[in-house]
């Protein structure tokens, strides 16, 4: 395991806890920094401009991960997984605004999963934060772990091509569908079995996977997120 890497993984685990959006409130606290993030930073998703959240439809059925500070409770980060098992049509995935159905037609809609709004605050951190890299790994514990209870077997994404490179960088290797579309710039439709991301992770980056996979310290007065143990999702042939 390299060295950088496991100092990396000790900051964050130091300075930070990955729970899920629970309540109302902290649901809130996800799209204010989404607002912060996207609209004010970026200017892109437009909204009421005197809103101070950003938000959309797809919100009520996702899984909200939360990165928070340990010392004050901040919320630092954030990223989505929306899942309906129940869906009838493809269409109830949020990317499928700017693709075409055909391109998931070979997967398997009921158990997949789409991630979104990765979104990391650059105001609230501490001195010292490790890399977006890392931050960005330590929300997949979340999106992991999302998955894992609702049975997904697949990840799809409508990603910037630089974050679809970092996620190949970290053992997470989505594979293009199709040419890059419009979407509040261009972005890349993206799809990954779960089975083989962890696989390649396992194989590839056996440090950056024991991160993403292994259960985390406990966090301060909260249920911290325990990972099942890595094997309870197998590898497709």
């Amino acid at each position: 395991m390299i060295r950088h890497n496991i100092d990396a993984f000790l900051t964050i685990d130091r300075h930070f806890f990955v729970e899920f959006a629970h309540t109302p409130d902290s649901v809130r606290e996800v799209q204010h920094l989404r607002h912060q993030v996207f609209r004010t930073e970026r200017g892109i998703f437009p909204g009421q401009p005197d809103s101070a959240i950003e938000a959309d439809e797809y919100d009520v059925r996702s899984r909200h991960v939360v990165l928070r500070n340990r010392e004050d409770g901040q919320v630092i980060g954030t990223a989505r997984l929306v899942a309906n098992p129940r869906a009838a049509t493809q269409r109830d995935l949020p990317m499928l605004r700017y693709c075409s159905p055909d391109l998931l037609r070979h997967l398997p809609l009921r158990t997949t999963g789409e991630i979104s709004r990765f979104a990391l605050s650059k105001r609230r951190r501490p001195v010292g934060t490790p890399p977006d890299r890392l931050l960005r790994l330590a929300l997949m514990r979340g999106i992991l772990r999302a998955s894992l209870e609702l049975g997904l077997t697949h990840w799809c994404a409508l990603m910037e091509p630089t974050l679809l490179r970092l996620m190949r960088s970290s053992g997470i290797r989505f594979s293009p569908l199709g040419p890059l579309v419009e979407a509040f710039g261009l972005r890349q439709p993206s799809a990954v079995a779960i089975g083989h991301a962890l696989a390649d992770g396992r194989n590839q980056h056996p440090d950056l996977y024991r991160f993403v996979a292994g259960a985390p310290e406990p966090a301060p007065r909260r249920e911290m997120l325990r990972l099942p143990a890595p094997c309870c999702v197998a590898a497709p042939p």
